[in-house]
């Protein structure tokens, strides 16, 4: 008996799963694709963070307010962990509620994307937004005249809090699509996204809320806003805030590990 000749070449078949690398990296793009085309998440994402930033400058100078340094300067960080705070948490917690929903992750876990890859995905896509949201509202920042402390333990702090602030909202947003319905979690999600940035002390100091700054700052929004601040003003590594962030971020994923249901 001959044995058949195996096929080579561009239509050669090739059967079974592509590497995880691969599989992670095509949930990325579909994952962030899906989200730049949503228009809330846009308006979330960077209309806000950019309608904060150029009023809150007019703001201050109109009122003549006095503070330790510009407004621009006072302003740019807190805007940057605004739109943090947006993707990571507000856009996350929709998004997963509606995927529950529409039995999205419950066919995803029938697929050779294993529970970990499609994490992997969707930290993927996060992050790639949020360089997006970072070089956009930087640019604009900078076209304002912003002047960042640039010193080495400030890059690092402000690297640290952003990855740490990433963590910490995502798994409180994951938290609370894991546990409530799709309606619900829209709703509660943008209503502790609107309280956070009104009064969690993310843009603007703790020291502007008088008494009530011994409880902002132990926040996520005031922990998160605090040590960018702290980070780009002074230019040194924010170890409290960024302690802080590990506390919430250890304790959303324990609770999302416990209650988080994919269907």
């Amino acid at each position: 008996m001959t044995a058949t000749p195996r096929a080579t070449g561009t239509f050669a078949p090739a059967p079974g799963s592509a590497p995880l690398g691969r599989q992670v990296l095509a949930q990325a793009r579909m994952e962030a694709r899906l989200m730049l085309r949503n228009g809330e998440q846009l308006l979330l994402a960077l209309a806000i963070p950019v309608l904060v930033l150029v009023g809150g400058v007019a703001a201050i100078e109109r009122q003549n307010l006095s503070l330790s340094h510009t407004a621009i300067d006072t302003l740019a960080p807190g805007v940057l962990a605004l739109a943090i705070m947006s993707t990571s948490f507000t856009s996350v917690a929709i998004t997963t509620a509606f995927e529950r929903r529409y039995a999205v992750l419950k066919r995803l876990g029938a697929s050779p994307l294993p529970r970990h890859g499609l994490l992997l995905g969707k930290v993927g896509a996060l992050l790639a937004v949020l360089v997006g949201q970072v070089v956009v509202l930087g640019g604009f920042a900078l076209a304002l005249d912003w002047d960042p402390a640039v010193t080495l333990r400030g890059v690092a702090g402000a690297l640290a809090t952003a990855i740490l602030g990433v963590a910490a909202f995502a798994s409180l947003g994951l938290l609370i699509a894991g546990t409530l319905r799709a309606e619900a979690t829209l709703a509660v999600a943008n209503l502790i996204y609107l309280l956070l940035a009104a009064g969690g002390a993310v843009v603007l100091p703790a020291s502007v809320y008088g008494h009530g700054q011994h409880v902002v700052r132990w926040l996520p929004s005031g922990a998160l806003g605090g040590g960018l601040r702290e980070s780009l003003l002074v230019g040194t590594f924010p170890l409290t805030p960024c302690l802080v962030l590990v506390a919430w971020a250890a304790l959303g994923t324990l609770l999302t590990a416990r209650t988080f249901s994919w269907d």
